[in-house]
């Protein structure tokens, strides 16, 4: 089943009173459970396709389709209520709150729905190698581990999709490729959709698809055979 659709996708900015175009014709489907990483020289237009296919920003033309979902319909509301229920993100900063412990930050997403996330937060510390952590603060954590935290907390809500945006930028070799291998067994044990931005093509190659981005277009669609993570 296809799960994230983009067909005919561009986006062009204004500057300097000319039109810019970062994206031109962007047509793929991803099927649910896969693991696709967008790779490509900075400046190809990862990032911005990715916000694109997450709903974080809008096309000047072509479509995205979400898990059943044409966002181009949506108001921003609805499409931040779809983001809410079906996806979860991980960045290259890790985005925790400073004053709130490992699983406090867990927590997080399922607080806002009302719901104690105490058991889900712990279980997700358990997975990503931090049950013994969940009290510290993100400043007594390494990198690493705070990158484990952010990714527990993308997981939190089951989401149906996990977009993730250069998540080892601020890492070493050695722990990134940790935190791409969590990630991948992540996508395998709970059946969530990887979509992954990344320059580094070791890490790319833990994918099961790669779409190869310059300058703006897409160059190259290829399925890789299964790597261990």
């Amino acid at each position: 089943m296809t799960i994230l659709a983009s067909e005919g996708l561009a986006r062009t900015y204004v500057s300097g009173g000319r039109d810019i175009t970062v994206l031109t014709d962007i047509t793929f489907a991803l099927e649910a459970g896969g693991f696709l990483a967008i790779t490509g020289p900075s400046g190809s237009g990862k990032s911005t396709l990715l916000g694109l296919l997450a709903g974080l920003d809008r096309p000047t033309r072509g479509r995205v389709v979400l898990d059943g979902h044409d966002l181009s319909t949506l108001s921003e509301d609805e499409r931040a209520r779809v983001r809410a229920e079906k996806v979860g993100f991980v960045f290259q900063a890790f985005h925790l709150i400073p004053t709130l412990t490992a699983r406090e930050n867990v927590q997080v997403p399922l607080e806002l729905r009302g719901l104690d996330g105490r058991n889900r937060a712990d279980e997700l510390l358990e997975r990503v190698g931090l049950g013994d952590r969940g009290h510290h603060y993100p400043a007594q954590l390494s990198g690493g581990e705070q990158q484990r935290v952010a990714v527990a907390r993308a997981f939190a809500h089951r989401p149906r999709l996990l977009f993730a945006d250069e998540p080892t930028g601020n890492l070493d070799a050695a722990t990134g490729a940790n935190v791409i291998a969590l990630l991948a067994g992540l996508n395998r044990e709970l059946g969530t959709t990887l979509v992954l931005v990344t320059h580094d093509h070791d890490l790319a190659a833990l994918a099961r698809r790669q779409l190869r981005l310059r300058d703006g277009a897409v160059v190259e669609d290829t399925a890789l055979p299964a790597v261990s993570a």
